[in-house]
């Protein structure tokens, strides 16, 4: 079996693990926060993200590749760093265990509204579990065939072409919008994922070019938000936009079939491979970090350990607008950490190139 991942895989793993449910809304976000032509704002959040990648970049080249566990506990205390690993790994399983269930409880909008909503939660938690246990080699490659069974869902929006019009879009830029900070966390929220990779170091290597892996699927996931809500802005009005809370979802029933009906519920299922591996990919991280507390653990042990807290966690917040806080205060804390931790990281590296120069 290879013992490091590969540059194509690596890609689309940390696509998978950007991509979510919260395209179904973003367009609806943009013209809240941003107004007329929000969809630019796509293109600034993913400039700050690869901004972030970029301090990324200089942990995993001051670092030489060690992992990020490695390095903290170069110089710091594991009587400080243990406790801040279970609290990561608290963080990162309940949020990944959110995601699941906010994609659950979109779902049963639109079919099996009768069905208790932990039910189908706990269906996503067991296979997550089937990922987890097998590692993150079996990730990257199932990863791989999710995105191919997905990403011809693209495709779909230029069946709203001649609904378009380019008058919807209007000559204002972020006019009628409000609250551009909240907005534009909120955007940001829907690009998390990728700060994952700090997590990737050991098992990456010259050839799996790792942080040009990051930055592609970032791009990718860029040229996805943008297009779609492109597109939302060109079909529906800046008014029907604030007024839908799911106008993907929408514009998907726009499209028909003569064999198929409600077409959109059979879209939407297709949803479920990109939250699985948002759901995956938040957990393994808070493995990884059980591992360095929890060292005589099997990795499989802990993996069930953190599906039956975090899917028990979540089963507190039972209505959807509990889960959308849930949400929310979480992953402002996930963005925290993904633009603290590397620059922490780096502190860290200079001190300990600074000290070890002085001996």
């Amino acid at each position: 079996m290879r013992n490091k991942l590969s540059f194509f895989h690596t890609t689309i793993m940390i696509y998978m693990f950007q991509s979510g449910v919260v395209i179904l809304s973003m367009p609806h976000i943009l013209a809240y926060y941003f107004g007329t032509n929000g969809w630019l704002a796509v293109i600034l959040i993913s400039l700050i993200v690869n901004v972030n990648i970029g301090f990324i970049f200089l942990v995993y080249r001051l670092g030489k590749g060690r992992s990020v566990f490695e390095i903290l506990e170069q110089s710091v205390s594991k009587v400080i760093l243990f406790p801040l690993y279970i609290a990561l790994a608290i963080l990162w399983t309940v949020l990944g265990s959110l995601v699941s269930k906010d994609y659950v409880h979109i779902f049963q909008l639109f079919s099996f509204p009768n069905t208790p909503p932990m039910l189908l939660t706990v269906l996503m938690g067991l296979l997550a579990l089937m990922l987890l246990v097998k590692g993150i080699f079996v990730i990257e490659r199932a990863a791989t065939i999710f995105f191919w069974l997905i990403i011809w869902m693209l495709l779909l929006l230029f069946a709203f072409s001649y609904d378009f019009e380019w008058v919807r879009l209007t000559p204002f830029v972020f006019k009628e919008g409000d609250n551009f900070l909240l907005g534009g966390l909120n955007l940001l929220k829907g690009f998390l994922g990728y700060e994952l990779s700090l997590f990737l170091f050991p098992y990456s290597d010259k050839r799996t070019k790792l942080i040009q892996a990051v930055i592609i699927a970032n791009v990718m996931i860029t040229l996805v938000y943008f297009i779609t809500c492109f597109i939302a802005y060109g079909f529906y009005s800046l008014n029907q936009l604030k007024g839908v809370l799911y106008p993907v979802i929408d514009m998907m029933s726009y499209i028909k079939f003569p064999f198929v009906q409600r077409v959109e519920n059979l879209f939407y299922g297709f949803f479920m491979f990109t939250n699985l591996f948002s759901t995956v990919a938040y957990v393994w991280a808070a493995k990884e970090a059980c591992q360095r507390v929890f060292k005589k653990v099997k990795p499989g042990i802990l993996a069930v350990v953190l599906i039956i807290i975090g899917f028990s966690a979540i089963a507190i917040p039972d209505v959807t607008g509990e889960v959308r806080e849930w949400l929310a205060f979480l992953g402002f804390f996930e963005i925290g950490v993904a633009f603290i931790l590397p620059v922490l990281l780096i502190l860290v590296l200079i001190t300990q190139r600074i000290m070890g120069g002085a001996r």
